[in-house]
């Protein structure tokens, strides 16, 4: 990851509530919430979290997929690595090895997609 990279992850986090949205989806896991029920998690009012998610999303950390009429929004567990990998890039006189430099590997998730309305069974 560049410097550049890294400040824009790292500006983007140094919101209070863009942090506990990120905090909250990393809780999540890889499946994700809907942007309603982050906002009422929250308690956040729509247009404003729909503005945070924007700067994480931009910033790389987050993702969104539409489900139907809903967005969902997970981590970016490639994009967070990166930063703590950047962070940590010189831990232990840069003997990563023996440092124990956490690396998140979320649970996988199983999707459940509803059938399009033309679907058969």
């Amino acid at each position: 990851m560049e410097s550049k990279t890294a400040v824009a992850a790292l500006s983007a986090l140094a919101q209070e509530n863009r942090l506990d949205v990120f905090r909250l989806l990393v809780q999540a896991g890889a499946a994700g919430l809907p942007a309603g029920q982050i906002a009422e998690r929250l308690g956040i009012a729509a247009p404003t979290l729909s503005f945070h998610l924007a700067q994480l999303k931009h910033a790389g950390l987050v993702h969104q997929r539409r489900d139907g009429r809903s967005l969902i929004y997970a981590t970016n567990y490639d994009g967070m690595n990166a930063l703590m990998g950047f962070l940590t890039e010189n831990c232990c006189a840069g003997d990563r090895a023996g440092c124990g430099v956490p690396v998140c590997e979320p649970q996988s998730a199983r999707l459940v997609r509803r059938k399009s309305k033309g679907a058969r069974s």
